[in-house]
C-alpha cells in the first residue's frame, strides 16, 4: 500500500497537507533587485554579479537576483539608503560611504588604521566582527548586513604629479573616500569625494591631480593609467577593503531560515573567491602598469608610518564620543594584539627578499 493511501480519515489528511505545505515552501521562488554603486569592473563582476549567480546556482534558480548598476535604482553612493527605503531588495556597497552618518562604518569598511586583508577576513569570520557588523547595521540603519566582497590593500594613487613624501602631499587634489577625507587633509593634502564613474573624466581635464580606488588590478578597467603617470604604492589609506551586502528586512523576511542561510553561504564564498582572485591578479597588474609607461612609485616609509599613526589618532578621538565605534575598536586592536606575533611564527625567511 503506498503512503497515499495510508494517510486516511481527518489526521491523515492533515499530515498529507502538511507535508504538501512544508515541499512547497522549501521550493518557494523569490525575486530581487540589487542596487549597487559600480557601472563594471570586478565589484561587478565577481562581486554583485558573482554573487547573484552562486544564489540562483545553489538554488537551483529559485532565487533571482537582477543587478543593477549603480545609479539605476538610486544614489551610487546611497545604496544602503536605496535599500533602506525598499526602491531595491538588497545592496552591494563599500560600507565606509555611510561614515558620515557614522564614523563606525570605516572600521567595517577599512581605513588607514586597519590591519591587512587577511587579518580582517580572520576578525569577520572568527573573531566576531561580522557579527558585530549585523548587529551595528540593524541597530543603526534597520538593515540585515553581511560581508561580500573584499580586496587586498588598495593603490595608494593614480597620479599626475609623482607623490613620495609628506611634501608631495601638501595640496595634492585627490578623490578619496570615507576616513581618508579627513585624515588625508590633516595630512595636508586637498581631498574631494566622487562617485567611481566620475573619476576618469575629473583625472583627463585635471580637475583633480591624483584618485584612489581599488587595488592593482582592479583599477585595470577604469584606464586610470590613460589618463596619469605615476601609480604610487602601497594604499597606506587602505590596508584593506571588506564590502557589504545589505538587505531589507521586509525582504529578508520572506526567506525561510534555509534561504537565508544560503544566502549567507553565498555571501561568504563570494568573499572568499574574490580575495583569491585579486590577490593573484595584483600581481600580474604592476607590470602591466609598466607596460603601459607608468612609473611606480613607492612611498617613503616616513609616509607609510604618518599614515597609520594619523589614523589611529583619528580613531582614538572618534571612540571617545561613539560607544559603538570604541566597541568595535577594542575588539580590533584585541585581535591584533592576538597576532602580533604572527609575522614569526608564520613566515619564513628568504634570502633575498627581506
Amino acid at each position: 500500500m503506498n503512503m497515499v493511501k495510508k494517510l486516511t480519515g481527518v489526521g491523515g489528511a492533515l499530515a498529507l497537507a502538511l507535508s504538501l505545505g512544508a515541499g512547497s515552501a522549501a521550493a518557494q521562488e523569490h525575486s530581487f533587485k540589487m542596487a549597487t554603486g559600480w557601472g563594471g569592473g570586478p565589484l561587478m563582476e565577481i562581486g554583485a554579479q558573482a554573487f547573484a549567480d552562486k544564489v540562483a546556482e545553489m538554488s537551483d534558480g529559485r532565487i533571482e537576483i537582477e543587478v543593477f548598476p549603480g545609479g539605476t535604482l538610486g544614489p551610487a553612493l546611497k545604496v544602503s539608503e536605496t535599500v533602506q527605503q525598499g526602491v531595491a531588495d538588497m545592496g552591494h556597497t563599500w560600507i565606509g560611504y555611510d561614515w558620515g552618518v557614522d564614523t563606525t562604518a570605516v572600521l567595517f569598511g577599512g581605513f588607514a588604521g586597519s590591519f591587512d586583508s587577511e587579518r580582517m577576513l580572520h576578525w569577520l569570520y572568527r573573531a566576531g566582527g561580522a557579527e558585530m557588523q549585523a548587529e551595528w547595521r540593524d541597530e543603526t540603519f534597520n538593515l540585515v548586513s553581511m560581508p561580500l566582497f573584499i580586496r587586498t590593500s588598495e593603490v595608494f594613487l593614480h597620479s599626475r604629479k609623482p607623490v613620495k613624501s609628506l611634501e608631495d602631499l601638501q595640496g595634492l587634489k585627490l578623490r578619496t573616500a570615507g576616513a581618508w577625507l579627513q585624515i588625508s587633509e590633516g595630512m595636508g593634502a586637498a581631498p574631494v569625494t566622487m562617485p567611481g564613474g566620475d573619476v576618469y573624466p575629473a583625472l583627463e581635464r585635471g580637475t583633480i591631480d591624483a584618485t584612489e580606488w581599488g587595488t592593482l588590478w582592479e583599477n585595470v578597467s577604469p584606464g586610470f593609467h590613460r589618463v596619469t603617470k605615476y601609480v604610487i604604492i602601497p594604499g597606506v589609506h587602505q590596508p584593506t577593503a571588506p564590502f557589504e551586502l545589505v538587505i531589507n528586512k521586509d525582504a529578508w523576511g520572506e526567506l525561510s531560515e534555509a534561504d537565508q542561510k544560503l544566502i549567507r553561504d553565498a555571501a561568504f564564498l563570494t568573499t572568499m573567491n574574490s580575495w583569491l582572485t585579486i590577490g593573484q591578479e595584483d600581481a600580474k597588474a604592476l607590470e602591466f602598469f609598466r607596460a603601459q609607461g607608468n612609473e611606480i612609485i613607492e612611498l617613503d616609509p616616513e609616509v607609510q608610518y604618518a599614515a597609520r599613526e594619523a589614523g589611529m589618532a583619528w580613531a582614538e578621538e572618534q571612540a571617545a564620543a561613539n560607544e559603538w565605534f570604541s566597541k568595535v575598536l577594542v575588539s580590533q586592536q584585541e585581535f591584533d594584539n592576538l597576532w602580533a606575533d604572527a609575522g614569526r611564527y608564520r613566515n619564513v625567511k628568504v634570502r633575498g627578499r627581506e
